[in-house]
């Protein structure tokens, strides 16, 4: 559409017929990959989120552990209960919302 605006406004501009240039075709492909890496992106994210649920809920199982200091040993780093139950006293209490009464309950399990 800008190509035959453009051979318009030359033709008019230099008084000559429109120009006969074939305009190139538009890439389709590049929207392709696009569609491609969004939904690779979506299926590593939905991966990721359910590996940290699944990590949450092991955390829960754990006594004396709820919902809200599971997700901050998460967000602290660790990776498995054993994790936490085998980690120092000044690392867990280094963890946001964890306090010295969690720590004991974890320490004589």
């Amino acid at each position: 559409m800008i190509t035959k605006f453009l051979s318009k406004l030359k033709s008019i501009l230099f008084n000559s017929e429109t120009s006969t240039e074939i305009p190139l075709p538009k890439k389709t492909v590049s929207k392709t990959k696009r569609k491609s890496v969004k939904s690779s992106k979506a299926s590593k994210s939905k991966t990721k989120k359910d590996d940290s649920k699944k990590i949450i809920e092991s955390f829960k199982a754990i006594p004396g552990v709820g919902a809200k200091s599971a997700e901050a040993f998460y967000k602290a780093g660790f990776k498995t209960p054993k994790s936490i139950t085998s980690a120092k006293d000044e690392d867990l209490l280094a963890v946001p919302g964890v306090g010295i009464n969690l720590v004991k309950k974890l320490k004589n399990k």
